[in-house]
C-alpha cells in the first residue's frame, strides 16, 4: 500500500511539474498606423479668431480611424473630416479615449451644429442633424471655452474661404 501511495505521489508530482504554465494573456496588437496630412484653419467667432492646427481625414481609411486610440489632444488641435459631398453624417466614439466636441460644418464653412463632450468609447451614434460637408473634432469642452457657436464660420481651403 505504501508503495502504491509513493508511486501515485511521484506521478502526480511529474504531472503537475510537467504541465506547462498557461501563456500570459497578450493584449491585442496595436492598430496599423494611419498617416494624416496636417493643415490649419480659423474659426471666426463673436470673440474673434480661433486658430487650430488640424489633421485632415480625407480617405475612407483616415475617416474610419479618426482620433481613435489618442491619449490627448491640445486645446487648439483637432481633426477635420472632409466628405466632399454634402450629406447627413453619423459618428460614434468607439475606441476614442478622450471626450470630443464635434462641429458639423456646411459646404460654405458655416457651423450647423455642435455636439459637445461626446462620451469616450461610446457606440451611440451622433448625427449631424442636417446634411453637411465636414466635421471638425476638437477637444471636449473647447467649443464652449473658446466661444465657438453654431453660425460661426470655419475658414479652410476645403470651403474655398481660406485667407
Amino acid at each position: 500500500m505504501r508503495r502504491v501511495a509513493w508511486v501515485l505521489a511521484v506521478l502526480l508530482a511529474f504531472g503537475v511539474a510537467g504541465t506547462p504554465a498557461p501563456a500570459p494573456a497578450q493584449s491585442p496588437p496595436p492598430p496599423p498606423a494611419v498617416s494624416f496630412e496636417k493643415s490649419s484653419l480659423v474659426i471666426d467667432t463673436a470673440a474673434g479668431e480661433q486658430k487650430f492646427d488640424v489633421e485632415l481625414a480625407l480617405t475612407p481609411e483616415q475617416q474610419q480611424r479618426g482620433l481613435m486610440f489618442r491619449q490627448k489632444l491640445g486645446v487648439h488641435e483637432g481633426m477635420l473630416f472632409d466628405f466632399v459631398a454634402t450629406q447627413k453624417l453619423s459618428f460614434w466614439m468607439a475606441n476614442t479615449l478622450i471626450p470630443l466636441d464635434m462641429l458639423f460644418i456646411d459646404a460654405d464653412g458655416t457651423i450647423a451644429r455642435i455636439h459637445a463632450n461626446a462620451e469616450p468609447l461610446s457606440t451611440r451614434t451622433i448625427d449631424s442633424g442636417s446634411p453637411v460637408r465636414a466635421v471638425l473634432e476638437i477637444n471636449g469642452g473647447a467649443a464652449r471655452m473658446l466661444g465657438i457657436k453654431p453660425g460661426d464660420k470655419v475658414r479652410h481651403a476645403i470651403f474655398g474661404n481660406a485667407r
